[in-house]
């Protein structure tokens, strides 16, 4: 639900518009308005669920989530839409990062890779077939259905979650007011300028204004955290080359992946012609992909550790958007994109489950809530700075003015998606060669294997 409505709503603009009014930047405010409150609160999110408790704080941002999407399907103004879009994006960035913990707690560590697969693949699925499944609810029934999609799931998971999850906790700490102040301001002033730049221009006041503050404040709180007590993201984490590679893997993926889709799903309606529909499952041998092979890639990497399969599947996804690259052309044959499509949807399912696997693998038990915070915010940044400059490149080398503009732009942006990823793929290679362990360890266990993972390892 909470990757769904990234790109749920980008087909739906012109029936939104439509039935509500508005202007051109108040459609891209009904996108722009959940990417800046889901990235900028995914950390504080995951502060706290474990200040709180994490079950109780996951049922509080999925009661959130769920009231939001009610709100957003029943909006009568394009400005109430934009408003319940910012709160659902409150409620995801508290429901989101705790769904790894929780996940985590559930699951006994010999099984967690397959779990972390499932869960891969359903999230992946989610962020590539939202413009489908926006598209489709759009075309055949409402707009409204996008929202209101969410809402009997939310009102069916809730005592499921209640019963059947149970209740755990971080380090205790309190909460770190001046952290969540700092990292909460320099997200938002980045992110803000990632999603408004292409629209407003690089050089507007607010856009510079939001980019140079967000800055400064993303290196006060990294100056900050290096010296408080409890800070709410421990910059030691970061000298784990376990915790580091997989971060920055995370963010470079999701950078090359997010604004390569954005621009496909445009190329496959507006130069090829096919509806929303038809392009969405036109797509699905690369969406559809880690539904298939995301929990065998779990499977793999709870054999043979998941750094293989990491930097297998990003070069595999880097392969893809280079095929993409090759062959995209205004008369271009849905057979000579097949194969494109499907490297990529490969690459895309072996990243996703070993990933997830790596990231609360390479901290202590306690400390696995922030983890998978960090994590999900720096995949959103990545997510965003991938449409901007994807965007950006598009812009600068094509246009939408004729087909073979569009191919114009669209080639040079995806051979930098695909050297992003393969980028990645490289950093993914920091990471150490550790076979996970196959038995469930004790709390002692487990913290000393973490603790030695957190050295320097040859290799």
């Amino acid at each position: 639900m909470a990757a769904l409505d990234n790109l749920v709503v980008t087909t739906a603009l012109p029936s939104i518009r439509k039935d509500l009014g508005g202007a051109l930047g108040d459609l891209e405010w009904t996108v722009s308005a959940y990417t800046l409150t889901f990235a900028v609160l995914l950390m504080f999110g995951a502060a706290l669920g474990d200040r709180f408790g994490r079950r109780r704080m996951f049922l509080a941002g999925l009661t959130v989530f769920t009231g939001a999407s009610a709100a957003a399907a029943m909006a009568t103004g394009i400005d109430t839409l934009i408003a319940a879009r910012a709160v659902q994006g409150v409620g995801a960035a508290i429901m989101m990062p705790l769904t790894l913990t929780l996940l985590t707690a559930a699951v006994p560590a010999a099984k967690r890779g397959m779990a972390y697969g499932i869960w891969g693949a359903v999230n992946g699925l989610a962020v590539a077939s939202g413009p489908l499944i926006g598209g489709s609810l759009t075309e055949h029934v409402s707009w409204h259905w996008i929202f209101w999609l969410n809402v009997p799931l939310g009102i069916a998971l809730l005592p499921l979650a209640r019963l059947r999850l149970a209740e755990s906790h971080g380090t205790g700490a309190p909460l770190d007011i001046p952290g969540t102040l700092l990292a909460s301001g320099g997200l938002f002033g980045i992110v803000y300028g990632l999603v408004r730049g292409p629209a407003d221009g690089w050089t507007a006041p607010l856009v510079l204004t939001g980019l140079f503050a967000g800055t400064v404040l993303l290196v006060a709180f990294v100056g900050y955290s290096t010296r408080a007590k409890n800070p709410m993201l421990p910059m030691r984490l970061f000298r784990s080359r376990a915790f580091f590679g997989i971060n920055a893997a995370s963010l470079l993926m999701f950078l090359g992946m997010f604004g390569s889709i954005f621009l496909l799903s445009q190329f496959m309606q507006g130069v090829l012609g096919y509806s929303p529909t038809e392009a969405g499952l036109r797509m699905l041998p690369w969406t559809g992909m880690p539904m298939l092979v995301a929990p065998i890639a779990g499977i793999l990497s709870d054999r043979i550790g998941g750094r293989p399969v990491v930097a297998t599947g990003l070069f595999f996804q880097a392969a893809g958007l280079a095929w993409m690259a090759s062959v995209v052309a205004p008369g271009v044959s849905y057979a000579a994109q097949l194969p494109g499509l499907i490297i990529s949807g490969i690459g895309m399912a072996l990243y996703f489950a070993p990933a997830a696997n790596l990231v609360m693998s390479s901290v202590l038990p306690k400390e696995q809530g922030i983890a998978s915070g960090a994590n999900n915010a720096l995949r959103e940044v990545g997510g965003a700075l991938g449409i901007a400059i994807m965007s950006s490149i598009f812009s600068s080398q094509g246009g939408y003015e004729s087909a073979r503009r569009f191919v114009d732009g669209l080639q040079p942006a995806l051979v930098t998606g695909s050297a992003v990823v393969a980028l990645a793929a490289v950093a993914a290679l920091v990471i150490p060669r550790r076979r996970p362990a196959t038995v469930t360890a004790t709390p002692a266990e487990s913290q000393a294997d973490t603790a030695s993972a957190l050295e320097p390892v040859a290799g």
